[in-house]
């Protein structure tokens, strides 16, 4: 029943993702489950859902690849799908050496081009400085445009983060041009990515036949609307991350991060995204450890290096 996700991104999707909200909202009864304990962290009127063995974070992240044993060269969502978190540097300025240097510590690279005056071209002259390097080339792109995502597509990112997601139709646009068809509707517009990528691909595997299962697609929930909403954006055929953007989203909804009713938000998002079968992030490392659900926040925006926590 889960196999008629991967289907072409269209205005039918919408239908899918009302399904398949159905199907995944009730979970088997007997198989085993995690509850988690957040006594005095929330308000108490809205509690995590339990983990059932029989559905772990992220599995119709992995159904909705080709081939979910494929051996993955982004290594960023690589590391999501074995339940480990992943920490970036940002690149928000046109700097080759720094980008070159950093790069090869960290999990993946945020290249901010939202809150920034850095170029499509910028990007791709830093990524093509040293691809591969280590860090995951992901792209904030300003809007979900067909036009920024082919671009981010071209140049070789293996994700993109679309900002201020508030429904399923926005995160359907944020999805649609990521992938080739048959799922999708990225167009074969050339640029470096196919020949930039080709030198580090598996035996056997061409950049058509396999990127779209190294793509990473995350969208940023940051209004009390996305949170209402959160389900349904989860539950988008493409979406693979959901990630709460924490500062804006205390700014839209007016608590403070480290209020009972601000985390009640994070539950909430957390469980819409849990039951969707994807992964859930927060951009703030505050989250990264010391909450009773940092084990389940895996994304984050900025924090330590892989030196930095291979030394603690």
């Amino acid at each position: 029943m889960i196999r008629p996700l991967r289907q072409l991104l269209s205005g039918s999707a919408l239908l899918t993702v009302s399904m398949t909200a159905a199907l995944l909202t009730a979970a088997p009864a007997a198989l085993a489950q995690e509850t988690i304990d957040i006594t005095g962290w929330g308000t108490g009127a809205v509690q995590p859902v339990p983990i059932h063995e029989g559905r772990p974070w992220g599995w119709a992240v992995r159904d909705y690849m080709e081939n979910p044993d494929r051996e993955l060269y982004n290594t960023a969502k690589a590391k999501l799908l074995r339940g480990e978190q992943i920490f970036s540097h940002s690149i928000s300025t046109f700097d080759i050496e720094r980008y070159c240097r950093e790069a090869p510590d960290y999990d993946y690279t945020w290249f901010e081009m939202q809150h920034s005056t850095l170029s499509y071209d910028e990007v791709a002259k830093m990524f093509a400085a040293c691809p591969n390097v280590g860090a995951t080339p992901i792209l904030r792109v300003p809007d979900a445009l067909e036009g920024s995502v082919q671009k981010a597509m071209d140049m070789g990112m293996l994700g993109i983060i679309v900002p201020t997601v508030n429904d399923a139709i926005q995160a359907r646009e944020a999805a649609r041009y990521a992938r080739f068809p048959p799922i999708a509707r990225r167009s074969a517009g050339g640029g470096q990515g196919t020949g930039l990528w080709t030198p580090f691909l598996p035996e056997g595997e061409t950049f058509r036949n396999s990127v779209n299962d190294n793509m990473l697609v995350v969208v940023m929930i940051e209004t009390v609307e996305g949170v209402n909403n959160a389900h349904e954006i989860a539950s988008v055929p493409g979406v693979d991350v959901v990630l709460l953007g924490n500062a804006d989203l205390a700014g839209f909804s007016g608590f403070a991060q480290n209020s009972p009713e601000y985390r009640d938000l994070q539950i909430r998002t957390r469980n819409a995204t849990y039951r969707a079968g994807k992964i859930w992030a927060n951009a703030s490392t505050q989250m990264a450890e010391g909450t009773p659900l940092s084990h389940e926040s895996l994304m984050y925006l900025m924090g330590p290096s892989i030196s930095e926590r291979a030394a603690r």
